[in-house]
């Protein structure tokens, strides 16, 4: 089965507000306590569509462009996961948002920690899928050295997908992520700053991520207090595509109760 990070959306039912200098774009579906879900990068709220039906049931989610993808701007053209965190907190302030839980894939999750280290206790859970403390060695690598053409088929999908803008944006994207490459400050995460998170946190892992070896989200559950950790056999980066990962279930039942089957 192939996997779509990024399935088509028929119509768009979203919302666009000024945050600072960049129109920032957000969709809402279900009623009851916020869920703030954030994409990785060179995604959009479509990565989001497979888990949607299920995860509005209990929760108002509030699924976010971050800045400069889908149809977010990004006038600055540079991107660091500290300013989304920034953009998201100032979009939630519009939307009279003060506590919500939270999930982020890869990218959202890193901005997820800028978010729950600096105004931790506006967090009350959230879920890390594929995240990070810091872009070790082999990530750089492939940052570095990043093109559209050297990206798998379903990577090169999304981007074609979530690229609200067409070939200008993907290009500004892929050179933003090149830069990240050698950007040292913006994931920088110790474990005295991660032990200041009040949020409760599951952080979710696979053991064949080519990112981010393994032994990154076991440090972070170490570091949070009281983290549960979810490690996916023969999982790669963003391991919750693969059908038989039951990935919204175990998100659930872990936002919903204090305690999770480890």
């Amino acid at each position: 089965m192939t996997t779509m990070y990024a399935p088509k959306q028929i119509t768009t039912r979203g919302h666009t507000v000024q945050i600072n200098n960049i129109e920032m774009y957000y969709e809402e579906y279900g009623i009851g306590k916020p869920l703030v879900l954030l994409h990785g990068f060179g995604g959009c709220v479509q990565n989001w569509l497979p888990f949607i039906a299920k995860l509005s049931e209990p929760y108002r989610l509030i699924v976010v462009d971050l800045r400069g993808h889908g149809h977010s701007t990004n006038p600055d053209n540079k991107f660091t996961h500290r300013e989304a965190a920034s953009d998201v907190f100032l979009l939630l302030e519009k939307l009279g948002v003060s506590q919500f839980s939270a999930m982020g894939i890869s990218s959202g999750g890193m901005t997820l920690l800028h978010m729950a280290t600096s105004q931790p206790k506006r967090i009350d859970s959230m879920v890390l899928i594929s995240a990070t403390t810091h872009f070790p060695d082999q990530a750089r690598a492939i940052m570095r050295e990043a093109s559209f053409g050297s990206m798998p088929q379903q990577v090169q999908e999304m981007y074609r997908e979530c690229a609200k803008r067409g070939d200008e944006q993907i290009r500004q994207l892929i050179a933003q992520f090149n830069a990240l490459s050698e950007n040292y400050d913006d994931m920088n995460f110790t474990e005295q700053s991660l032990s200041t998170i009040t949020a409760r946190t599951l952080v979710v892992h696979g053991d064949c991520d080519r990112f981010f070896p393994v032994e990154i989200p076991i440090r972070i559950s170490r570091s949070i207090p009281d983290a549960a950790l979810w490690i996916i056999p023969g999982g790669e980066h963003a391991p919750i595509y693969d059908p038989i990962v039951p990935f919204t279930s175990t998100a659930l039942r872990f936002l919903n109760g204090p305690e999770i089957a480890r």
